[in-house]
């Protein structure tokens, strides 16, 4: 139980990191459209942000962790894609994008539309969703230690 507690609260750390980190990774390596393309310290900014995303999520999908770790995110996505794809303007207007809100947050929302829409957030959906499908996932682990000592018959002489 409190292995699927900490795993609900991975999995909200991990979404956090793929709106936040992953949208404004993306806006920063992109710049503007129309725009002369990023080089230098930002891109490479831009990349190192993008790496540990992608880390972040290598190491939820592939640990042990319970399986909440990786519904929750791709729930996210895939209900945020879903909606994408049957209302367009309902998804978008998600975005925070008004002039009164922080630059920061109108550049994080940028990126998240570019990745919504070029379907992105459902490609990682999916990945995210596959291990919750696995039923080892949802199990304790095994103890190991149960496994060394054979079990005996009362009056056994071996």
């Amino acid at each position: 139980m409190l292995r699927h507690f900490v795993g609900l609260l991975v999995g909200l750390v991990v979404t956090g990191a793929l709106l936040i980190g992953g949208g404004w990774a993306v806006q920063q390596a992109l710049g503007g459209i129309g725009t002369t393309p990023v080089v230098g310290q930002k891109l490479w900014i831009a990349l190192g942000a993008m790496a540990a995303v992608g880390l972040v999520v290598g190491l939820v999908v592939a640990g042990r962790v319970s399986p909440l770790a990786t519904f929750i995110p791709s729930m996210v996505l895939l209900a945020w894609t879903v909606v994408y794809a049957l209302d367009m303007n309902r998804a978008l207007s998600l975005v925070p994008s008004a002039p009164s809100v922080n630059q920061l947050v109108r550049d994080v929302g940028t990126g998240d539309k570019t990745l919504l829409a070029s379907g992105v957030w459902a490609l990682l959906g999916v990945a995210l969703f596959i291990p919750v499908l696995m039923p080892s996932r949802w199990s304790r682990r095994h103890d190991d230690l149960d496994d060394d000592y054979e079990s005996t018959q009362e009056g056994s002489y071996y």
